[in-house]
């Protein structure tokens, strides 16, 4: 099942942080562009990102739960079991190895999701229409700047044979498309 409406509710259901859920949105965009530059299932792939954070008010404070749980609820809404390991494997607390394409991306998606979101934040206009991949390359190298990314898990997208800035373009060309959901 690749249907998006049963994992859209689980997210509306579940997840009260507004800017979580616009990174949920944001790193399903990004994948569901990843899976159609690989020629993967962009349906798959695009669940995978909506779903991933699904658990993560509620296993705040317990890393080893996050990811586990949230794809414990994907399984039982059906989808497929591609999206169920990517979901589990994002966090490695979990100790589910990131072994296909669809965990990689995943990885690499969610930590670039919040790199172009930081770096639209700290634009005077906070919109993601000015924001270029020179940018993100630049706040990319910056290391104090959004501290919280992990820049070894968006530089994964080598293992999908894409360089960064292809991998930037690519982030941020998906978030713009829905900058309006996003709030940027």
């Amino acid at each position: 099942m690749t249907d998006r409406a049963p994992v859209l509710a689980e997210v509306q259901a579940r997840v009260a942080n507004e800017n979580l859920r616009r990174h949920m949105l944001a790193t399903e965009a990004i994948m569901r562009a990843l899976a159609t530059r690989l020629g993967e299932d962009a349906d798959a792939w695009g669940l995978a990102g909506l779903g991933h954070d699904l658990d993560a008010e509620e296993t705040e404070g317990d890393v080893s739960r996050h990811g586990r749980e949230a794809a414990e609820t994907l399984a039982g809404l059906g989808l497929p079991e591609e999206v169920v390991h990517a979901v589990a494997a994002h966090n490695h607390d979990t100790g589910v190895a990131a072994t296909a394409p669809i965990d990689v991306a995943l990885i690499a998606a969610d930590q670039l999701s919040g790199l172009i979101t930081a770096a639209a934040l700290v634009r005077p206009d906070k919109d993601l229409a000015g924001v270029k991949v020179k940018s993100v390359r630049k706040r990319y190298r910056e290391g104090a700047f959004a501290r919280g990314v992990d820049r070894g898990s968006i530089a994964r997208c080598e293992d999908l044979g894409l360089g960064l800035d292809e991998f930037f373009g690519l982030g941020l060309e998906a978030m713009q498309g829905i900058a309006g959901e996003l709030g940027l």
